[in-house]
């Protein structure tokens, strides 16, 4: 529970009341994990998407039962080991939830194949190549994510969305390794506006957060209505939500839905990570976006990566 300090409460040892079990998971070749996990956590110091020095990772995950953690590995270029602690009730949607976030069926071999054909960018892609594209657990983490990226640098919305879930998730401890499960938008509504701010969100930013978490938590919007539409139109439904304009939607629909079909424009960040890229290769981004539809969303995480690279950042084990 947070504190009136905003501190949160010691970690605790997670006992899994129920069992452990183990799980082969097939991934579509080429495929890696590294890549991947640092692409779906951005930076090291991220607390709930843990990489271990060893090359594991570790997710805690809530569920109606309590939270299960997922231990994960990469056994062979097209497998993954996957390990699930806690109620065994909740493990088969644990797993789900693994296959999601980590990409394993997604294939982006027309990205691939397009790149391939692009001079500056063709180096990135063959550095990044099994990379597959990440997704949030819930729209509701999308949603917090997105919100907290809003016109900021990388570095301080990390520390924001840090912040929130030291002041709110629940920590445990797996193996040796502390985590903390993602607060759910139940658990946000529920807290004062001053521990809120104190994470660093703005007062617009927080005020779109509680509107977002209120659409979801009473049905007005959810996961299933945006997965009926295509990308356009579920961006419009997005954007009903008070705050959230064109870029949040995107970001929301590429890394909440993984749609690869959408690329988010007018982003700064973008823009410098393109240069760092490209040099000083003169860019048409329309035509650019157009020779790698429909998966241009995965150029948005190879910028990513080129970024998180030049930084060290790319597989760096997780710093507490």
């Amino acid at each position: 529970m947070p504190q009136s300090r905003g501190h949160a409460p010691l970690p605790l040892e997670f006992r899994p009341p129920t069992a452990s079990t183990r799980h082969e998971l097939p991934v579509v070749a080429p495929y890696r994990l590294d890549l991947t996990v640092s692409a779906l956590r951005r930076l090291s110091t991220n607390v709930v998407d843990i990489f271990t020095p060893d090359g594991h990772y570790v997710r805690a995950l809530d569920g109606a039962h309590g939270p299960v953690v997922a231990h994960v590995t990469q056994v062979r270029p097209d497998a993954l080991a996957v390990t699930i602690e806690g109620d065994a009730r909740e493990h088969a949607r644990a797993l789900a939830l693994v296959q999601r976030m980590l990409g394993v069926d997604r294939e982006v071999t027309h990205f691939n194949r397009a790149a391939a054909r692009i001079t500056w960018l063709s180096p990135l892609a063959r550095r990044m190549r099994g990379v597959k594209p990440p997704r949030y657990p819930t729209l509701w983490e999308a949603f917090v994510n997105a919100i907290a990226f809003q016109q900021v640098s990388l570095h301080a919305a990390s520390a924001i969305v840090r912040r929130l879930i030291v002041a709110i998730g629940q920590p445990l401890e797996s193996k040796g390794t502390p985590l903390y499960t993602f607060p759910s938008a139940e658990r946000v509504l529920c807290v004062s506006d001053d521990v809120l701010r104190a994470t660093g969100l703005s007062t617009g930013k927080l005020t779109t957060l509680r509107r977002g978490g209120e659409a979801l938590a009473s049905g007005t919007l959810d996961e299933a209505m945006l997965e009926e539409h295509q990308s356009a139109d579920a961006a419009v439904l997005l954007r009903q939500v008070k705050g959230i304009g064109p870029w949040t939607a995107t970001v929301i629909l590429l890394r909440g839905l993984g749609r690869l079909d959408v690329f988010p424009m007018n982003d700064t960040s973008v823009a410098r990570n393109l240069a760092l890229v490209a040099g000083a290769v003169p860019l048409d981004v329309g035509n650019l976006l157009e020779t790698l539809d429909p998966q241009q969303g995965m150029l948005y995480y190879h910028l990513l990566l080129a970024r998180l690279e030049a930084r060290g950042e790319v597989g760096r084990a997780s710093t507490s």
